[in-house]
């Protein structure tokens, strides 16, 4: 039971970092002039994938069962987050600006992180499932 918990709780703390901080410390480029750029939006989206994948391992941390779902579902939500920023939403065109050399790298690591936590999570809830039967 607890060995099913962890995960969700390492999730937590990984989408709660992915929501605040690509708003924030390792968001997008800040332009001058306060125009946005196409960063503007991917940061905008990561962090909408972040909160979804908060509220899904924090669902995964209270309900017993279904958890195999809920850590399937943010696997898929962390494909999409690396996926965001540079393919699906397109970055500034220099590779020493703040969201190329800060954002994008982070938010690979931080949701490859989290799609590998919620993958181990789902072969525990998968192990212990057969284990019962």
């Amino acid at each position: 039971m607890k060995r099913q918990v962890i995960p969700g709780c390492v999730i937590l703390i990984i989408a709660l970092t992915v929501s605040i901080g690509s708003v924030s410390f390792l968001g997008p480029c800040v332009h001058d002039d306060g125009s946005v750029g196409a960063c503007h939006w991917a940061s905008r989206s990561l962090s909408g994938l972040g909160f979804l994948a908060l509220i899904l391992s924090f669902l995964a941390v209270l309900l017993h069962r279904a958890r195999f779902g809920l850590y399937l579902g943010i696997a898929g939500t962390s494909v999409l987050g690396i996926l965001t920023p540079g393919t699906l939403i397109s970055l500034c065109k220099m590779s020493g600006m703040h969201c190329r050399a800060v954002m994008q790298p982070a938010m690979i690591i931080l949701f490859a992180a989290a799609g590998l936590s919620a993958l181990f999570g789902a072969i525990v809830c998968g192990r212990e499932k057969k284990e019962r039967a």
